[in-house]
């Protein structure tokens, strides 16, 4: 991975560049380091938890977390090859520091706690370096305190503890409840451990400073571990690897969920009002990533993916909602706190209300994910089978109605990306029966309707005018997400979509590879980083290899060339060659993984 350099200051206005963090983390919980050594954004004790720092979302009042050389510096930093422990270079007019960075798990999984260890070793010379920690107020809704336990600091922020663990060469400047200061020299061959060690409504362990230390190298070895044991043989090794270790961040240990993002509210354009809460697990979102797990042949990650999702779904009888909270409950309405959000864009949001929506693209999801479940070896319970049964009527029965789509609009239309999506789920449906993994009772009246379907599709779906399918029935517009349904395509009509994909890259395209999700959508937001590789996807497996792998470059080139250490976000805006929205992002990843996936299949035809 290579190093990605920053000179101090790296703020303006209190604020770091969206694409400018680093993300540490260990299967519970996300945090993201600036350049200038602060953790401004971390939810303790778990993803969707109140934020403990959150500085991102508000510059003024946020909690922080810093460590950083004095004065004046310049920077690099990456991560250790083949794992998610940071490592930041700072040099300075008197010398050069090495920092290590991780949420520590061991080897037979999570600790029973949060501990967050950043481990500083001087190069050459002495450096001077400052300790702030500023617990947030989450909103303004607890008011931390913090006492003496040990002589160790603790501080209480609503019903969370956080004890900082500190080696004994720091001096403490400054401790009361709001702040606390500190400040050590770094000279050659010195160690200092810097760790912060968090529980929420149990009692607090206070592990030995040297013990914490260790677990950076245990949690090293984990991620190695896991890494060392994909499968993946095809291009782009080092890009696949780094998003696969990226994806792992937003797998929540506990429940097998998948995240779609570690964050919230980040804006997808700035002083624009379309900012929201990703710290949910999405239908959507798990069933892609579980694909991209299923090429990474990271067994585990799938299995307890898969399972968690079919067991969730059940648990609701079976319903399917847009999403669900990492534990498998119904994600809360949202909110708005009293936050000023990213640069002032308004408003920051709390839960998120695409839980009430129809989205009829998830039978296709689910379907399409068991499929490939099955295709990569493994065998389905007989409870889930009987669920992919009783979701294929679902879609059997509801296909014709309107929906809000893939993107989540107010605005319920006849969107062409369902209709294909349940197209593609009775399809593989069909499959599934024929090769006796689910309950075959059905199978006649599934291949009536898949083909009423394409039917429908094809009579109200495609404009002989744009030649294109478009963005819904009646509509000349275009959605980018029809490249995600290039498998409808290959099956039905290979030339329609073709033609489609040269529509969208002629009329969604920016910034030479970089795609819109829709269009006019370009006045409210940036260029959508999924949809770049889902053109990708679709044109290799449509057999326009050369055209697909031309692609692929031009969009690592302009993506990694500058201020991003491969943690990427939602959106990337090519007039400034800034990142905006939602990090990390599981579609943006997830999608590079399944684009080279496509380069690497020497196979014509499309898959699911």
């Amino acid at each position: 991975m290579k190093n990605m350099t920053y000179h101090s200051p790296a703020r303006q206005k209190g604020y770091a560049g969206l694409g400018d963090y680093a993300a540490i983390g260990e299967g519970r919980s996300v945090a993201l380091i600036a350049p200038d050594g602060a953790i401004d954004w971390w939810c303790a004790p778990n993803m969707d938890s109140p934020p403990l720092f959150d500085r991102i979302l508000d510059a003024g009042t946020g909690g922080y977390f810093q460590v950083a050389p004095k004065g004046e510096w310049q920077m690099q930093r990456s991560y250790r090859e083949n794992s998610n422990v940071l490592e930041t270079r700072y040099q300075t007019e008197t010398g050069e520091v090495l920092i290590t960075e991780s949420l520590n798990s061991t080897l037979a999984g999570r600790l029973p706690w949060n501990e967050l260890a950043r481990r500083v070793e001087g190069i050459s010379g002495n450096v001077e370096m400052q300790i702030i920690f500023q617990p947030g107020t989450r909103a303004e809704t607890c008011s931390p305190w913090q006492k003496r336990i040990n002589g160790h600091p603790v501080y209480h922020v609503g019903e969370l503890m956080a004890m900082l663990r500190l080696t004994d060469d720091v001096q403490i400047d400054e401790c009361d409840d709001e702040r606390f200061t500190a400040t050590f020299t770094a000279s050659p061959d010195s160690r200092t451990l810097v760790a912060l060690v968090t529980t929420e409504r149990e009692p607090l362990a206070i592990p030995a400073p040297e013990k914490i230390d260790e677990r950076i190298e245990t949690s090293h070895t984990a991620w190695r571990d896991w890494a060392d044991g994909l499968s993946w043989d095809g291009p782009y090794d080092n890009h696949v690897r780094r998003s696969a270790l990226a994806l792992k961040f937003l797998w929540y240990s506990p429940t097998g969920a998948l995240a779609a993002a570690a964050t919230t509210s980040l804006p997808e354009k700035l002083g624009n009002d379309k900012n929201y809460d990703y710290r949910y697990a999405w239908i959507r979102d798990a069933c892609l990533i579980i694909k991209a797990f299923v090429y990474l042949g990271s067994l585990e990650d799938c299995k307890a993916a898969f399972s968690w999702l079919s067991a969730t779904i059940r648990r609701h009888d079976g319903g399917l909602r847009a999403c669900y909270t990492l534990e498998g409950g119904q994600v809360p309405e949202e909110r708005i706190p009293p936050l000023e959000g990213y640069q002032g864009t308004q408003p920051v949001r709390v839960g998120n209300n695409a839980r009430d929506q129809v989205q009829l693209s998830m039978y296709g999801d689910m379907l399409a994910t068991a499929r490939l479940f099955i295709q990569a070896g493994h065998v389905l319970d007989l409870s889930t089978s009987r669920l992919l049964g009783k979701l294929a009527n679902h879609c059997a029965d509801g296909w014709r109605q309107k929906d809000s789509g893939i993107w989540e609009l107010p605005e319920e239309q006849h969107y062409t990306h369902s209709k294909m999506a349940c197209w593609l789920a009775l399809d593989q449906a069909v499959e599934l029966a024929r090769d006796d993994h689910i309950e075959p009772t059905w199978l006649r009246r599934w291949e009536r309707e898949r083909d009423r379907i394409r039917d429908w599709i094809e009579t109200h779906c495609w404009s002989e005018k744009r030649q294109a399918y478009t963005f819904y029935a009646g509509s000349e517009r275009l959605d980018a997400a029809v490249a995600l349904t290039h498998y409808y395509g290959s099956k039905v009509n290979p030339q329609r979509m073709l033609s489609t994909l040269t529509q969208i890259r002629e009329e969604l395209g920016h910034g030479g590879v970089m795609l819109y999700r829709y269009s006019d959508v370009e006045k409210e937001e940036a260029t959508f980083v999924a949809c770049a590789f889902w053109l990708v996807e679709a044109l290799a497996e449509l057999g326009q290899r050369e055209e697909a792998r031309r692609t692929m470059d031009e969009i690592l080139e302009q993506l990694c060339q500058r201020g991003n250490i491969e943690i990427f976000n939602e959106m990337f805006d090519t007039n400034t060659k800034s990142w905006l929205g939602n990090m990390p992002q599981g579609l943006s990843h997830l999608s590079l993984v399944c684009a080279a996936k496509a380069l690497a299949d020497d196979n014509s035809g499309s898959k699911v």
